[in-house]
């Protein structure tokens, strides 16, 4: 795909490298988003509204995006250049969770303007956006993190935002079909839906992010595009902070105490304790091929 290049100036600096962190739901993208917005170079956004409301229009009908990629990445530009602003009242949009990840308690900002000099954003779903991020911003470096589906689907059954989209009134197959947000590739996808219950709702959901990923993989370079397991970041935070600063070139991530902090993060294989047998064998008989693949036994 050729696009133009288009130098996105914000806060007075250019935008160069910018940096997206994609995964399932509850596949660990918050515990790498904390650690970018403790780094003083980097300006990380977590769940602007504004941003939202793209990638969901996005996400949730790609076929708005079929021969619109200038249009597309225009769109995204403009929501990131809105997003990454930095004013004395910017984090009071910011959502409640960057809020935390980033210590604001107050109304001034997150982050100072003299010390920025890289951007990035770590909102849910971002996923199903990559190809139109890497039209957007060509020199972006995007760091996916993959997780033991079953553990995602016991964190997404007991999560109300997660399972709000399955909803009827959400769950838009009639009107966009094939659907990569819900993981439904045909029409065999499409009759299981509605006979599997949520438990194999969310393994679908786990399973399409999964099968999204590996297309990204085989599309772009290691230069481009790099992929870390959650059970790694929680197990060996240090040593994955180290491979995300290698990556991204970040001088700061390289700091001891800006290793990742993972305490309180679900321990992996927890699904053991949480998911009932039925709802494991759905999941298996679903997504079985998929956590085999990505070597979840």
């Amino acid at each position: 795909m050729t696009v133009n290049r288009h130098i996105l100036v914000v806060n007075g600096h250019s935008v160069r490298e910018p940096v997206f962190v994609l995964g399932a739901p509850h596949s660990g993208t918050d515990l790498l988003a904390r650690a970018l917005k403790r780094a003083p170079e980097f300006h990380l956004t977590l769940g602007r509204q504004n941003v939202l409301r793209v990638i969901y229009a996005f996400a949730r009908r790609p076929s708005i995006q079929y021969g619109r990629d200038d249009a597309v990445a225009r769109v995204l530009r403009d929501a990131f250049a809105e997003a990454w602003q930095v004013s004395s009242h910017g984090c009071l949009g910011c959502a409640p969770q960057c809020r935390q990840a980033g210590g604001v308690n107050g109304t001034g900002p997150c982050v100072s303007t003299r010390n920025v000099s890289r951007y990035g954003d770590a909102s849910p779903d971002l996923l199903y956006c990559a190809g139109s991020l890497m039209s957007a911003f060509p020199d972006a470096r995007l760091v996916q993190i993959i997780r033991d589906g079953r553990d995602v689907v016991a964190d997404m059954l007991a999560d109300e935002s997660s399972l709000a989209w399955f909803r009827p009134s959400f769950a838009n197959l009639d009107q966009e079909f094939p659907n990569p947000f819900f993981g439904v590739e045909d029409e065999t996808d499409r009759s299981i839906w509605s006979r599997v219950s949520l438990a194999g709702k969310c393994a679908l959901r786990w399973r399409g992010s999964i099968r999204h990923s590996a297309r990204l993989r085989n599309e772009l370079s290691v230069n481009q595009l790099t992929t870390l397991r959650y059970e790694e970041l929680i197990s060996q935070p240090g040593k994955a902070a180290a491979a995300v600063s290698a990556f991204l070139g970040s001088r700061d991530m390289r700091s001891p105490d800006l290793a990742l902090q993972t305490s309180g993060a679900p321990a992996a294989g927890g699904w053991r304790e949480r998911l009932s047998a039925e709802q494991a064998d759905e999941v298996e008989r679903l997504a079985g091929p998929e956590l085999r693949r990505v070597g979840y036994a």
